[in-house]
């Protein structure tokens, strides 16, 4: 692990070009030109900033780059502090890997979103440039990339393994009020670039479906994931834990997400798009809803092994673990025995509501159970690494292999919705745990000064009420 110094140090040298001024939050509230028709921002809603873009890609890139400037700027330098941080290398590493070996696998229609988003906020005055946005965009599998780019060139570094991410299940048919789809997630991950993965987008592409997601100021994709298309398709995911494997050859997860989500009208949609030149990062149980058919499913796509999970009446709950064996066994580190990880242990609880809640599991339901603080290896109720709302903060054994390499982590933002709410494009949303602990960033870093590198950047995370959100008129 690079010494504090000099993270710090890369950290001054890289984001000296990411500057922006008043002038860049005014014309973030006030579109000047033609490429900004129609698009627009709200104030912020319950800790969430509500984003409406439409048009050609590039169009919504520019309107994306132009309305989010400032908080593309500062996340950037949250994304450049953790992956210099964690990693051992310079931000120009990860921008020359976006050229070289992200960029001739990026179709047009994102190669110019990605430059639209770069040209507005250039336009809005923030200082960045195009690799600064595919960097940020590939920020979810740098770490199964370095991991690939050590190990072929005889550098020796720690293992970077895949961290544990979120909570989520999906159910329908028996196990629901209705019958209909349910489905909710939580998002696991570092305090730093959690507190900004806040955005909720209502994307129109002048081709495909329109979107309503949660997402990160400066990606194209949800990235955590959870979004509703117009098809009546709703697609969130889980990590899986301990993953090893990366293909530089194929094509980047970020554009297989975004491009799943906004072509497919079918189970069998989503999961061609994301096999489809499957690279391996940021490697994935993605759980889908499709509310025509009211079918459910669980696709697993390691890079090896790729195992696709139907039913119209049952559910999949994801939690970081892998489901099946072949994979833990050929592609992870993970001890599927082993019922004290945090991965295990929510197994066990999703399972446990489940069947507990059979037949009566709705948007009630959903909420409840992304604030559950039941840790099922010790029997009680403690909020901790092993609950559904994850505190890695307030675990009694404090530091330990699930914390992620660029600080400490845990549930920073929770998303649900059903069937007949997915149908008019609403979904549910709270900002910070749902369970209404706040995160308090003076009191953590006093406690835990081993993150004191993220001092400069680190900010309070307040909990939200749950909100209701809906695409724009």
């Amino acid at each position: 692990m690079r010494r504090l110094a000099v993270a710090l140090s890369i950290i001054v040298i890289t984001t000296s070009a990411l500057s922006f001024g008043a002038s860049a939050k005014a014309a973030a509230q006030a579109p000047a030109d033609s490429h900004l028709k129609g698009a627009f921002r709200r104030p912020p809603q319950d800790g969430w900033t509500f984003v409406h873009m439409e048009g050609s890609p590039a169009e919504i890139g520019y309107q994306h780059g132009y309305l989010l400037a400032p908080e593309i700027a500062d996340a950037l330098k949250v994304v450049i502090l953790e992956l210099t941080h964690a990693n051992n290398k310079d931000w120009q590493f990860f921008r020359d890997a976006s050229q070289n070996m992200m960029w001739p696998h990026i179709e047009q229609e994102y190669r110019e979103e990605l430059q639209g988003i770069a040209d507005g906020a250039n336009a809005a005055g923030v200082k960045l440039d195009l690799w600064d946005i595919v960097a940020l965009n590939g920020a979810m599998e740098w770490s199964y990339y370095v991991e690939q780019y050590n190990k072929e060139h005889g550098i020796k570094s720690a293992v970077l393994a895949a961290p544990e991410h979120c909570s989520a299940f999906v159910a329908t048919g028996s196990y629901t009020r209705d019958g209909k789809i349910v489905i909710a997630h939580n998002n696991w991950t570092g305090y730093l670039d959690g507190e900004r993965w806040t955005i909720m987008f209502d994307i129109v592409p002048a081709k495909g479906n329109r979107m309503l997601m949660d997402g990160f100021p400066g990606m194209i994709h949800s990235a955590d994931d959870f979004t509703i298309n117009s098809a009546g398709i709703i697609v969130t995911e889980t990590t899986i834990s301990q993953f090893h494997g990366y293909d530089p050859s194929g094509i980047p997860e970020f554009v297989r997400g975004r491009k799943a989500v906004q072509y497919s009208t079918s189970i069998d949609d989503v999961a061609r798009i994301f096999k489809e030149g499957n690279n391996g990062g940021y490697a994935n149980n993605w759980l889908i809803g499709d509310i025509k058919t009211n079918e459910i499913a669980s696709l697993e796509l390691g890079l090896k092994n790729v195992t696709l999970q139907r039913s119209k009446d049952g559910y999949f709950v994801g939690s970081n673990f892998p489901v099946n064996e072949k994979l833990a066994r050929e592609e992870t580190d993970f001890d599927m025995k082993d019922m004290s990880k945090s991965a295990n242990a929510r197994h066990v609880r999703w399972n446990q509501l489940m069947a507990e809640n059979k037949g009566k599991i709705d948007l009630a339901a959903a909420k409840r159970f992304e604030s559950d603080h039941y840790d099922t290896f010790d029997k009680k109720i403690q909020p901790d690494e092993r609950t559904l709302c994850g505190h890695i903060d307030l675990s009694p054994r404090g530091s330990q292999p699930w914390e992620p390499a660029f600080g400490i982590a845990g549930t920073v933002q929770n998303k649900a919705t059903t069937a007949d709410m997915a149908a008019r494009m609403e979904l549910v949303a709270s900002a910070g745990h749902a369970c209404g602990i706040d995160f308090k960033a003076d009191i953590h870093l006093r406690e835990h000064p081993e993150f004191l590198w993220q001092k400069d950047l680190l900010r309070d995370m307040d909990s939200h009420s749950w909100t209701t959100f809906t695409v724009a008129k």
